[in-house]
């Protein structure tokens, strides 16, 4: 797929700032210079296309009394997609990654408690038969993440 202006200017508008009001795509719009409609039009298809997986806010878990842990597997290459699909199953992994490394699998477990993350890795574990290594956050570091379109 290949992405427009429009499309670049959406999706760089999306990622920070957004504004506290009732009809947060009518304003992002009117911001960009198209109607509503277009805005929604387009989001609807970078979401079908996967551009973007998701559009939501990223809440502190940790703030609202839950838990974050940084998860790491090592997943035999053969059976990746499989523990890929168990793990992501779950709507407590915030994110997966892979790597090259012999800890392949990394992913974090956001949960409304701490015991949530240790429940979760056991599922998880159980699921796959695979070891499920945690490393709990110790200290927090703000990197101001963005992806320029």
């Amino acid at each position: 797929m290949t992405l427009d202006r429009t499309d670049r200017a959406i999706l760089n508008r999306m990622q920070d700032d957004l504004p506290l009001v009732s009809n947060l795509y009518g304003a992002i719009a009117q911001e960009l210079g198209i109607s509503e409609s277009e805005l929604l039009s387009r989001l609807t298809r970078l979401r079908e296309d996967r551009v973007i997986t998701r559009f939501g806010p990223f809440f502190d878990a940790a703030a609202m009394g839950g838990a974050f842990c940084l998860c790491a597997m090592a997943v035999p290459s053969e059976d990746f997609e499989t523990v890929l699909t168990k793990v992501n199953a779950h709507p407590e992994v915030a994110h997966n990654y892979e790597r090259t490394h012999r800890l392949n699998m990394w992913f974090v477990l956001a949960t409304e408690t701490t015991k949530g993350i240790g429940d979760t890795a056991e599922a998880i574990q159980r699921e796959t038969g695979i070891e499920v290594l945690q490393f709990p956050k110790l200290q927090e570091f703000f990197i101001g993440f963005r992806v320029a379109a």
